[in-house]
């Protein structure tokens, strides 16, 4: 485990109990923290990043900063190391081909993280989509809304809202339709705190996706969702419709006289929320290292998401309709 903040920590927890897991070693860029982690953990240390790569290891999770993914992604490939990795693959576009590139010919897998993949609802939408009983899809609504914004200093260096928020969406919408967007079309409002406008950022966000079979769908966005954490997808199709994240803890409040409130609190964030979902996703992770599954979510899944990012924030930017055709290199 490379990384040991609040993600990597939780990994780390996680994958000591994961049957086919005989240790878990974790190392940071600080080392008093990762040698913190491990005692908290009871799991193994090591001082700095090149002694856990050259450990004997059989895999590699990073859940670093940014900036340090495209390093480590080469380094343990080089190595014959399989690697997870938290999204995003690099910083931009230019760097996530970079990465895509290094590993061409490559038998080493490389999983990215996109943890929704992995949940029940949005697995079962899946299902419903394919089977055909919703009919052909005619709208989506997606929508990732964050109780209270990150910390100031991470803004400037999350690669703005699309691309470190939206993001999960766009994977999504993909992967449980099977179809491919072709335009967008965003917009962006400032209406809290100061510093997502001095990082040139926004705090809310709408996005209108068109895909390639003619279905619309929206993704909201915002860091300011007072009501709690509300991730859903809503499926609209000729026939029926499936919803993900319709449940007694979805912070949605009826005005309606008839209609009583849930007695359960809203989920305080993305790690209680997706918690099983983080599970199912590093028990796969176990699963692609000894053989038995195939790469869930590789490199080039994440470049399309990431696509749709860029295409959302020039549009944002300049106000217009971005086709796709206008951001793939």
């Amino acid at each position: 485990m490379a990384g040991t903040g609040r993600i990597g920590t939780s990994h780390a927890e996680t994958l000591k109990t994961l049957p086919g897991v005989e240790s878990v070693i974790v190392a940071d860029a600080d080392a008093e923290r990762a040698r913190e982690a491990a005692r908290k953990l009871g799991v193994e240390f090591a001082p700095d990043i090149e002694s856990l790569l050259a450990a004997d290891i059989a895999g590699l999770v990073v859940t670093t900063a940014t900036d340090s993914h495209p390093e480590l992604i080469r380094a343990a490939v080089d190595r014959g190391l399989p690697v997870f990795c938290e999204k995003p693959i690099a910083a931009d576009i230019t760097g996530t081909l970079a990465v895509i590139e290094h590993l061409t010919g490559s038998p080493v897998p490389v999983q990215i993280g996109f943890q929704r993949r992995f949940d029940a609802g949005y697995r079962a939408a899946r299902s419903a989509v394919a089977s055909g009983e919703l009919g052909w899809l005619h709208t989506l609504r997606a929508t990732t809304l964050d109780p209270t914004p990150p910390p100031a200093d991470y803004i400037p260096r999350s690669g703005g809202i699309f691309r470190d928020c939206g993001v999960h969406d766009f994977d999504i919408i993909r992967w449980v339709t099977g179809r491919e967007v072709t335009e967008v079309y965003a917009v962006g409002a400032n209406r809290g705190d100061r510093f997502f406008v001095d990082a040139g950022d926004v705090d809310t966000a709408a996005v209108v996706l068109r895909l390639d079979d003619g279905a619309l769908a929206t993704v909201s966005l915002t860091r300011y969702n007072g009501a709690g954490y509300d991730v859903r997808l809503e499926l609209l199709g000729s026939a029926g419709n499936a919803i993900v994240g319709l449940d007694e803890r979805a912070p949605l409040h009826s005005v309606e006289p008839d209609y009583p409130p849930s007695p359960l609190p809203a989920y305080p964030g993305f790690m209680d929320r997706f918690r099983r979902a983080y599970t199912e996703e590093l028990a796969a992770f176990v699963a692609v290292v000894d053989g038995s599954l195939d790469n869930p979510c590789p490199p080039t899944e994440a470049l399309e998401a990431f696509y749709i990012a860029e295409a959302c924030e020039l549009s944002r930017r300049e106000l217009r309709p971005v086709p796709m055709t206008e951001v793939r290199q």
